[in-house]
Formats: C-alpha cells, sequence, structure tokens
C-alpha cells in the first residue's frame, strides 16, 4: 500500500457496526464516519446552517405520504438531525432536506477490514 498524507484510519470494520458512528479528529477537522447498512460515509462534523457539531445529533429516517391519510416512515438511519436546530441532511448525499446547503462529504475507502478517510 502506497504512503499517502492525505488518507486517515479511522478503525476497523467490526469497530463500526450499521446505524454507528465514529468521530475522529484529523489535524483541525472534527469528522464524523458512518455505518449505514454497511455503506461508511464521512461528513466533516460542521453544520452548514450554524456551525453545530452534527454530527452528534441523532441519526432518524423521514416520513411520506402517498395519499391523503397515509403516512409512511423509510430511511432510517440515513437522516442525520442537526443537534442545535433540528436541520436534517441525507447522509447519502449530504444535501439538506429543506435547503441547498450540504454537508461537506470525504471519500471512504476500506481495505483489508480497514475503515480510512481520504482528505
Amino acid at each position: 500500500m502506497m504512503n499517502n498524507p492525505a488518507r486517515h484510519r479511522v478503525c476497523c470494520v467490526d469497530e463500526l457496526p450499521p446505524g454507528q458512528r465514529k468521530i475522529v479528529e484529523v489535524g483541525e477537522k472534527s469528522i464524523g464516519v458512518f455505518n449505514i447498512s454497511g455503506n461508511f460515509l464521512a461528513v466533516l462534523n460542521v453544520c452548514p446552517h450554524e456551525l453545530a457539531p452534527v454530527c452528534a445529533g441523532s441519526l432518524t429516517g423521514v416520513t411520506h405520504s402517498l395519499a391523503p391519510g397515509s403516512i409512511q416512515y423509510s430511511r432510517d438511519g440515513q437522516i442525520l438531525r442537526c443537534p442545535w436546530h433540528g436541520w436534517e441532511f441525507d447522509l447519502l448525499t449530504g444535501q439538506c432536506l429543506v435547503d441547498k446547503r450540504k454537508l461537506k462529504r470525504f471519500e471512504v475507502r476500506v481495505e483489508a477490514g480497514i475503515i480510512y478517510i481520504e482528505l
């Protein structure tokens, strides 16, 4: 494996089970790494709304209606809700659900059972 100064080891895959997160410090950056059903994602731990530590927020889903009187809940564990003001972000895309702002995302690689983020 080539030594890449922009690559940072997070943890072993088995240390981050589905539905869990790990917040790591890389230089001056705080980064949240999430396991969403086996898909590893990393975002800057800064809410683009008011600079809150967004990765400390709750993981939830969304409700939607296909017809009057019908409410369904879906995407459980894919939506990150900011702990300060409740802004919600789709972790799969980084997109805010009610605004054009996005979370800053980082590339995640898994090699030999180890999770790495690339800055």
